[in-house]
This record gives structure tokens, C-alpha cells and sequence, in this order.
């Protein structure tokens, strides 16, 4: 039988996380809850049912332990300096990170996924802030269908309705960035990260299809500043003040 308690500890944790985004260890262990076993196995079956998603549930490559010292003596523009430096900007220590066994194709999706958060971050270009945290889920989203990545931007919308509404353009422009890159590129899923670390950053996003110039350009702000109803020939200009302006 379900201990009642650990529901409570769950709501109280959902609560904290709500109140304050940055709270990794809370978000790492609500992952339980959005993202229960019946969820993970729904998950496995749609990345089943790519030919490149598949093989890496077969093949289950792993970043494993990094030794940040190699990666940061590799060339200016690699991608292993890339993340390298990413690390260190953000004062993330890689050892902190816990290590997952990965016996089945639930635990390795969990592991993967765990394992490539940063690395996604330095390939779309998205900070660590709550604007680019949310714009990494909608990415994860859009590409491997994560109901802990849905749970995570509903929370981070419900963050900025309830305390952070100032900050909704930045948040719902990176969230509609995340959403497209993630459609665009092909499957990150199960890359096999330690074979591309030589490899020049930019040749990585071209291989996945990451085409970050493309998508900003996109949703570049004089598009999204558009006015929300266009005039029509029948409309009369009115004096400024004549009528209330629309906010929500």
C-alpha cells in the first residue's frame, strides 16, 4: 500500500519548486512523480518507433564519468570545450550529478536523458536561467514526448503567472523557441556524446539538424511584436486616449 506521507512530501516539494524554479535537487527527485513507470514505458515505445532512437535502446551509449581537465585542454570551438566551459561559467560540477544504473530501457532513458540536460543546453544555446531552463523542457518535449518536461513547463508558466509575471515574454519566447528547434532537429536522443567532443561545435548542431540562426530569425522580436489586430480599410484613426487599451 502507497504510504500516504509520501504524497505529502511530494505536494510539499511540487510547492517549494513552484515558489523557486532553481531548485535542482527538488525537480531532479519530482521526476517520480511526472514521470511515473506506466509514463517511462509510453516514452520507450515512441523512441522505439525511430530507427535512430531505437538502436540507442539497443546500444545504450552513456556519457559516463568526465574528466573536465581533458575537455578543457581540447581547441577554442570544440564541442567538448564548449561544454567544458559551460560547466565551469555555471559552476556545475559534473560529480554532483548522480550516476543512474540503467538495467532496463526505462532506467536508460532516465540515465540518458539525466546525463545529456547540460549538454542539450550547450547544442541549443539556451542559459541556465528559469527563461532558458523552460525553453530546454519544450525542447525535450518536442523530441522525446517527456511528461516530466510538460510537468516542468507547466510548473515554470504557473512560476511566472504567480510570481514572475514581468518575466513572461522572455519565458514564453524561449518556450516557443525550445518547442521549434525540438520539431526541426533530428532525434539528440542516444548521441553518443563522447565520440563528438573533437569535433568543432557548430559541425555537431549542422550534423543533429540544430539550425539555431534559422529559428531565431524566426522569432525574431519585430515578428512577435506584431500588432494583435491588423487594421482594415474601414477602420477610422481615433485620437490617442479615445479608446481603453487591451492588457492582460
Amino acid at each position: 500500500m502507497d504510504n500516504p506521507m509520501r504524497y505529502v512530501r511530494e505536494a510539499w516539494r511540487m510547492a517549494r519548486v513552484l515558489r523557486d524554479p532553481h531548485r535542482l535537487p527538488d525537480i531532479i527527485d519530482l521526476a517520480r512523480v511526472l514521470a511515473p513507470p506506466i509514463a517511462m514505458r509510453r516514452m520507450v515505445e515512441r523512441l522505439m518507433g525511430h530507427p535512430a532512437t531505437a538502436q540507442a535502446l539497443v546500444d545504450r551509449p552513456r556519457v559516463g564519468r568526465l574528466h573536465l581537465a581533458d575537455l578543457r585542454a581540447l581547441p577554442e570551438g570544440t564541442f567538448g570545450r564548449a561544454f567544458a566551459d559551460h560547466l565551469t561559467t555555471h559552476h556545475l560540477d559534473p560529480d554532483a550529478l548522480p550516476y543512474r544504473q540503467a538495467h532496463t530501457d526505462e532506467e536508460y532513458v532516465r540515465a540518458h536523458l539525466l546525463e545529456s540536460h547540460d549538454i542539450w543546453h550547450v547544442l541549443t544555446g539556451f542559459g541556465t536561467d528559469v527563461a532558458g531552463e523552460l525553453g530546454l523542457q519544450a525542447f525535450a518535449l518536442a523530441q522525446v514526448g517527456s511528461p516530466f518536461a510538460l510537468g516542468i513547463l507547466t510548473g515554470g508558466l504557473a512560476n511566472t503567472l504567480l510570481y514572475a509575471f514581468s518575466e513572461r515574454e522572455a519565458r514564453m519566447r524561449a518556450v516557443a523557441r525550445g518547442w521549434v528547434l525540438g520539431q526541426r532537429a533530428s532525434p539528440l536522443f542516444g548521441t553518443p556524446w563522447r565520440q563528438y567532443w573533437e569535433l568543432p561545435l557548430e559541425e555537431v548542431r549542422e550534423r543533429l539538424g540544430l539550425d539555431l540562426a534559422r529559428v531565431d530569425a524566426l522569432l525574431a522580436p519585430p515578428l512577435l511584436a506584431a500588432p494583435l489586430l491588423a487594421p482594415t480599410g474601414r477602420d477610422t484613426p481615433k485620437p490617442e486616449g479615445a479608446h481603453a487599451r487591451l492588457s492582460c
